[in-house]
Formats: C-alpha cells, sequence, structure tokens
C-alpha cells in the first residue's frame, strides 16, 4: 500500500467519456478503475450528455462531473476559453487535485482545461488517442492549437510509437516528454465463445462507424471479390455512420442480401456477442493511432485482417493478425490468407496471449510513473513559460505569446471573482 505522499488525486479531462462508447471513452473508464485500485483518486469531469447533468458515481466509487455544457459538433464543446474557468477551478480546489490528465487532441474541453490547470500551476499531462496529417486546413488549424496547449504541458502520452512520432512532429514536444502507453482490452469480457462455428461457412465481421476514415469504401469493392471467390463466405457489418447507403447498394448491386448481414449500430455490451459469431475480423481504416477494436477481436479468438496504416503494425503479433495495404487486391488477398490459417488458429490460445500482452492494470502502473515524472518537472514561472510559446512560430508565436499574457490576467481576476463562490460553497 502506498501512503499519502505517494498517492495521487487525479483528473481525467475530456469531451469524450460515457454514456457516449468509443476508444477514449473506454481508455478513461478502464484507465480510472485501475488507477482507483491502486490507491489514487480518480475524478472525471466532461460535458452532459442529454440529461445526463450534475455529479455521478459509477463503479468503484469514481466520480463523473457532467458539467452543463452542450456539445457544439462532434461531442465537443464550443469553446469559450473562460466559460470553463469557475467550474474547473471549483474542481481542482474541492477534489484537492494534484495532477490533470487531458485526453484527445480534438476535444476543447481538454484544451481549456489543461490552459488553465497550467495558468493555476497544476502539473499537467496529456494523452494523444489520434493521428493527424499535416497539409489539409484542419490540421494545420489543429496542429496550432496542439502546440499551444503543450507548449509547457508536464509530460505527455501516445497510444503508439506511431503516435509518438505524429504527435512530437505535430506539437513540437520534445521527445523526452513523451510516453508511449497502449490501450488495453478487458479480457474477462472479450473471451473466446465455449463453442467456435462450425460447419463449411466462414464468417467475417466487420464491427465500426461507417465514416470515410474507417475505409468503408474499400469495403464497397472489397466485399462483391470476395463473396466471387469464396462462395461459403459470409460478412457481418456492425455500426452505423453516414457510409453506410454505399453498403446497402453494394449489397442490391451484387445481390448479396443473403450473404452480407447489416446490423446497424451495435451497442457495446453486445459487441461480444458478435465477434464470437465470426472466424476473421476485418478492419478497413485508411488511418488509427492503435485500433482497440482488434484487440477485443483478437481476445475472442478472431484472426484479424487489417490495412498496414498508423499504429496497426505494432498492436498484434504476426501470426494474430494479416496485415494488407489499403489496396482492394491486396486487401483480397489478406483475406484468402487468413482463410488458408484458419485451421491452425486456437482461439483459447489467443486469449490468453492477449491476456499476457494487454492488461489495463499494467497500463495503470506505466501511467502512474509517468505521473511520478510529471512531479519532478521544475515548475516554470510565467516568462520562461511564454519563451515556448514563442518557439511556435514566427507569427503564431507572438500572438499566442500576447495571448497568454492577456489570459494570465485575466484568469487571476477572474479566479478572484469565483474564490468568494467556491467559499460559500464549501470548497475551500
Amino acid at each position: 500500500m502506498m501512503d499519502d505522499s505517494q498517492k495521487h488525486r487525479i483528473l481525467m479531462v475530456s469531451d469524450f467519456f460515457y454514456p457516449n462508447f468509443g476508444g477514449v471513452e473506454n481508455h478513461i473508464y478502464y484507465l480510472s478503475q485501475c488507477l482507483l485500485k491502486l490507491g489514487h483518486k480518480v475524478v472525471v469531469a466532461t460535458h452532459a450528455y442529454g440529461n445526463r447533468s450534475g455529479v455521478r458515481y459509477m463503479t468503484g466509487g469514481l466520480k463523473v462531473y457532467y458539467i452543463p455544457w452542450s456539445p457544439f459538433v462532434m461531442q465537443n464543446t464550443l469553446p469559450t476559453f473562460y466559460g470553463l474557468l469557475p467550474i474547473i477551478r471549483t474542481i481542482l480546489i474541492r477534489e484537492r487535485i494534484t495532477v490533470v490528465h487531458g485526453h484527445q487532441a480534438f476535444s476543447t474541453f481538454c484544451h481549456e482545461a489543461l490552459m488553465h490547470a497550467r495558468t493555476m500551476g497544476y502539473k499537467v499531462v496529456f494523452t494523444d488517442h489520434s493521428l493527424y496529417g499535416f497539409a489539409d486546413v484542419g490540421s494545420i488549424h489543429m496542429n496550432k492549437v496542439l502546440q499551444f496547449t503543450l507548449a509547457d504541458v508536464s509530460q505527455a502520452i501516445c497510444v503508439s510509437h506511431t503516435s509518438k512520432e505524429n504527435t512530437v512532429l505535430r506539437s513540437g514536444l520534445p521527445p523526452e516528454k513523451v510516453f508511449v502507453v497502449p490501450n488495453a482490452v478487458d479480457t474477462a469480457i472479450f473471451k473466446p465463445a465455449v463453442d467456435r462455428p462450425s460447419g463449411s461457412e466462414i464468417v467475417i465481421v466487420v464491427i465500426s462507424r461507417l465514416v470515410y476514415r474507417k475505409g468503408v469504401d474499400l469495403l464497397v469493392e472489397v466485399i462483391p471479390e470476395v463473396c466471387r471467390l469464396h462462395p461459403n463466405v459470409r460478412f457481418i457489418i456492425g455500426g452505423d455512420g453516414p457510409k453506410r447507403v454505399r453498403l446497402e447498394e453494394m449489397r442490391e448491386k451484387h445481390s448479396l442480401q443473403d450473404r452480407v448481414e447489416m446490423l446497424g449500430a451495435v451497442q457495446h455490451v453486445q459487441v461480444r456477442s458478435v465477434l464470437i459469431s465470426g472466424h476473421i475480423f476485418l478492419n478497413s481504416s485508411l488511418t488509427e493511432a492503435f485500433c482497440i477494436a482488434i484487440l477485443e477481436a483478437a481476445s475472442c479468438g478472431l484472426l484479424t485482417v487489417s490495412t498496414r496504416v498508423g499504429g496497426v503494425p505494432e498492436v498484434l503479433p504476426d501470426e494474430m493478425i494479416v496485415l494488407a495495404e489499403p489496396d482492394p487486391g491486396d486487401m483480397v488477398h489478406a483475406i484468402q490468407k487468413a482463410i488458408s490459417m484458419l485451421p491452425k488458429i486456437d482461439p483459447q490460445a489467443m486469449h490468453n496471449r492477449m491476456r499476457e500482452l494487454y492488461n489495463w492494470h499494467d497500463v495503470a502502473k506505466r501511467t502512474e510513473i509517468v505521473y511520478d515524472r510529471a512531479f519532478k518537472c521544475s515548475n516554470q514561472n510565467l516568462l520562461e513559460r511564454l519563451s515556448r510559446h514563442k518557439l511556435v512560430g514566427t507569427w503564431y508565436g507572438k500572438q499566442e505569446t500576447y495571448f497568454w499574457i492577456f489570459i494570465r490576467q485575466h484568469t487571476i481576476m477572474a479566479i478572484l471573482f469565483t474564490g468568494l463562490v467556491v467559499q460559500i460553497e464549501g470548497g475551500t
């Protein structure tokens, strides 16, 4: 057991958390649960989801602040710079937080919380869960925001080595401040079926958001060709999104209604039941920093076929995955190779291997080390922090330096005004 001086009081901050489901949401939840078991205090702050607002408690005593801020676009809140300051400061003081841990680069809630926490002198850690480009307009502006936010972050975490390289190039962070801590899978939930699907039929499972980034356009070309070459192959597709109509059009065009089953949106609690009905899991993503979905599939004993993009080649051993270039012809060839490998696959052995490789308790211990490193970082004064912001760029650097001084002055004024509110509410 750790003594009180070794324990951290952590505030997890992101726009993405339960009841919404996704890789970031699962990561925050499972990491928080394991940190609680290690003796740390963990609090989560996110925006409201529908009528879910206020303070809620989850398994293990995990306290969640659903701040009454409505999402603006893609589950992100509208950037306000100062709107969150009184609430964030109240939470930091009331919960006696020592470390603020922000998640996901395109979470505006995360950026604002980290900015205010650093201004108030807290240690901050940031985890990047995605890969971004460098050439398109959206990525250029997102990268500048990331440089501004991470200019004086204590430590940063990425979920793969490819993600680390991407984040270092985008943000300008020193590589020695960026750690690689992978995702994990709950092997107690994702386990193989007692009886493997039998018969001559081979079932290929796809569970994904049906959007461009997930390579749905590739599936539209791959599925008809695989069905033509292998009459005993059937597809099960779970997920929803704007690209679903393309898959339905493909199914109608090639008369594959009896061989391509469309499930629509699949709740997370039902994912295992869908996975264990198949033999092969197909991931056609065009970009991935890690991809938890292939971990869940491998833990259920499915052989994986995936595009060779981002951090995917780092995730599974060669005997568990067949990689292909994001090209229809290469993917068809990879699926054929996977079909020939199926007789040698032992689902239970694969599950046991995943249990050894990816464990949330191991992820929590590695994250704990990052928190300890953050506390060893020296506290920079305002001038030292401003010098770091000047490195962002000739124009952006100057603008952000002036903006940072503006933020600092008005934050101090806001703290003086909100201090009275905290005292009345019993926060001090």
